[in-house]
């Protein structure tokens, strides 16, 4: 039975089955490719989204538990005016190959909702669980910092 869900504020047929991992619909059938297959066992972040406020790992939630607005970041990216968090990373180069920057960003951006003034620790302990392997760490916490309306280093 196909179920809908929203997707960067539009609604969406969905016809995978239930316990579908969330990315796979996102990526096959929404042709979505912001988040990405790291890892498959919600380890290393890259296939994070937003299901309302709260970040989530989509290789491991299953569509059928996406019953709040789900956001990608192309649904972050197109917002208007645009998303500071987004013109900050791109300030600070904290991109090198990119796999894991939209993890990064949605991340981030749930971070930002719950505490917009966060501190530098609480930008560590929130990144984590997220893995760069191009070593862009300190710009990618530069780039939350400032966005969070503090100083970087």
């Amino acid at each position: 039975m196909p179920q809908t869900i929203v997707v960067n504020g539009q609604p969406h047929e969905v016809k995978s089955s239930p316990d579908t991992p969330l990315l796979y619909v996102l990526r096959n059938e929404l042709q979505l490719n912001g988040p990405k297959f790291g890892c498959g066992l919600a380890q290393c972040g890259a296939c994070t989204v937003h299901l309302g406020d709260n970040a989530v790992r989509s290789c491991v939630f299953p569509v059928s538990g996406a019953v709040q607005p789900v956001t990608t970041v192309e649904g972050l990216a197109a917002q208007k005016p645009p998303n500071p968090l987004i013109a900050s990373f791109v300030k600070h180069q904290a991109v090198q190959c990119g796999y894991c920057i939209s993890g990064m960003v949605m991340t981030s951006a749930a971070l930002l909702k719950q505490k917009p003034h966060a501190t530098r620790a609480e930008i560590i302990a929130a990144l984590d669980g997220n893995l760069c392997r191009c070593g862009t760490h300190l710009r990618i916490l530069d780039a939350v910092a400032e966005a969070a309306g503090g100083k970087q280093a």
